[in-house]
């Protein structure tokens, strides 16, 4: 019996916008057509290097504040960077954002941290700029559901 892939889901929001981005993302991960994949969601505070280190894949949501990402997801960051740094190569990622500008600066942010330790972007990030409307929540489902089905069907 082949043990089910695991798809961690990391974000951080205090206004609610993220958090809502976040439920779509899992949505779609979660879909009833995707088989064989364990969906764990996790708040970017207190995730664990050991959550990461079991993950097969991982989705990263934030907040752009001062045109950064969250203090919470540089927590996150600060918190697993050294354990996982040599042992998560190549680890399936996606990022979505909630963004007040145009959110370069939050996924500029990410994107450095992140190609520090060499994950593989496996679809484009989802970047909503202001209120959220059906067709941002709509590319946030797409975004997890293309990651848990890639991670279901053995593409990534």
């Amino acid at each position: 019996m082949q043990q089910n892939k695991s798809l961690l889901v990391v974000f951080h929001s205090r206004s609610g916008h993220t958090a809502s981005m976040a439920d779509a993302v899992i949505r779609g991960a979660q879909d009833s057509a995707i088989e064989g994949v364990d969906v764990v969601v996790c708040d970017a505070l207190t995730t664990s290097s050991n959550q990461l280190l079991d993950a097969d894949g991982v989705i990263l949501g934030t907040p752009e504040n001062f045109g950064y990402m969250s203090g919470a997801m540089k927590v996150f960051f600060e918190t697993v960077y050294y354990d996982c740094l040599e042992r998560t190569q190549g680890l399936p990622y996606g990022i979505f954002i909630h963004a007040g500008n145009d959110g370069s600066g939050a996924l500029s942010s990410m994107t450095r941290i992140i190609t520090g330790l060499r994950w593989r972007q496996v679809i484009p990030p989802v970047i909503l700029v202001g209120e959220i409307h059906p067709p941002g929540l709509d590319a946030c489902q797409e975004l997890g559901m293309s990651l848990a089905a890639g991670l279901e069907s053995g593409i990534f």
